[in-house]
Formats: C-alpha cells, sequence, structure tokens
C-alpha cells in the first residue's frame, strides 16, 4: 500500500459480492405470474364445480326453459287440421248439486261455435264424484283432436277415453270445483296457440 494507507483497529471491512438485482427481479415476476395462472385455474374450476354464472350459462338455461314449453296436440304438430267447434257436438252434464250449471254452460258453448248435444245431470258414475272443474269424456279417436279443442273453454278438466264408447260426441262433465267456463278471450288464445303450434327447440341433454 506503499504506506500511504493503514488499518487501524481489530475489524476489518467485509467485502460483499454485488447483488444480483436483476435476477431478483425475474425470480419475482415468475412468481406473480405462477400465482396469477393458479387463481383463475381456481375459479374456472369453481365455476364448473358450481354453474357458473355468466353469460353462457344463462344463455343455456333460456334454452332449456324453451325446450320445457308445453307441447301443441300431436296432431297440430304433425300437420293434421284439429276439427273446428262447429264439428264439435258436447253432451253437458251437472254432476254437482247446485241447480242449473249444465244449462246455462251449454248456452255459453253454444255462443262459441260448439253444438250442443244432450243437457242433463250426470250418470250415476260420476254424480256427486268430480271433485274437481270437470271431466272431459269421450272416445279414443278423439284424445289428439276434439278433446284437446273442448279443453281450451275449460281450463284444468281432466280428459278421459272410453274405448268402447260409440259415436263422436263428446261429454263435458260438470265437478264441484267448477266456477265457469274459461274466459272467451284466453279460450280463443288457447285455441289459436293449438292450431298452429310454434316450432320446438331442440331438447338439449345437459339440461
Amino acid at each position: 500500500m506503499g504506506g500511504q494507507y493503514r488499518i487501524t483497529g481489530d475489524k476489518y471491512p467485509r467485502m460483499r459480492r454485488p447483488r444480483r438485482r436483476g435476477k431478483l427481479v425475474v425470480l419475482t415476476v415468475a412468481s406473480v405470474a405462477v400465482l396469477g395462472v393458479g387463481g383463475w385455474g381456481t375459479l374456472q374450476l369453481i365455476d364448473v364445480f358450481t354453474g357458473g354464472g355468466d353469460s353462457a350459462s344463462a344463455a343455456g338455461t333460456k334454452a332449456c326453459s324453451a325446450v320445457a314449453s308445453p307441447a301443441a296436440s300431436p296432431a297440430a304438430a304433425a300437420g293434421e287440421a284439429l276439427p273446428r267447434p262447429g264439428t264439435i257436438t258436447v253432451n253437458v252434464l251437472n254432476a254437482t248439486t247446485r241447480g242449473g250449471l249444465a244449462q246455462k254452460t251449454a248456452d255459453e258453448l253454444k255462443k262459441r261455435g260448439f253444438r250442443i248435444g244432450e243437457v242433463a245431470n250426470a250418470p250415476a258414475t260420476y254424480d256427486k264424484k268430480v271433485k274437481g272443474t270437470g271431466v272431459l269424456l269421450g272416445p279414443a279417436a278423439a284424445l289428439d283432436t276434439a278433446l284437446p279443442v273442448l279443453g281450451t273453454q275449460l281450463a284444468g278438466a281432466e280428459r278421459r277415453t272410453d274405448p268402447a264408447r260409440k259415436g263422436v260426441q263428446l261429454d263435458l262433465i260438470i265437478g264441484d270445483g267448477f266456477r265457469g267456463l274459461t274466459a272467451k278471450a284466453d279460450a280463443d288464445r288457447a285455441l289459436t296457440a293449438l292450431a298452429n303450434p310454434k316450432p320446438t327447440p331442440a331438447s338439449d341433454k345437459n339440461c
């Protein structure tokens, strides 16, 4: 050292290696990236197992709802013309203890274009035994044709067929839950929808 510099005391300066800051920055960035990818993957797994809440799930729900819509009459869906009310003869039978219901109902059905056959009390098989709105009874051939048409006039009525029944007439048997025919405007809309079914989206087995 040429005698110009002298070290005094019993401590000597430590010689440290220069810090590699560039390496630390790279490691930090890499760690953040790994954590970010891991978090994103975790969120994706949560969406898969919980059904998610994104727009795709909402679209799938709408599609499933469309598939679940009630179908039209099989005859109409197959392109076959349904019978018009004027070609359907209805026997109106009262199975309740309230008098005058059969005639009043028959008069209203006649105004709506249906033909009226017998107006009377229900036979013993049904008399005082129909707890619901009513029963619509007809031959087996009427199940997908005339019965659905008559059904538009009395929502909630049970439809039944009798294979041994002769002829084409239908019975509208009034039950204890009867409060009147379906409102004409609603019945007309139901009749239109029955005769002109809209195409149903293809079913999705994942729904």
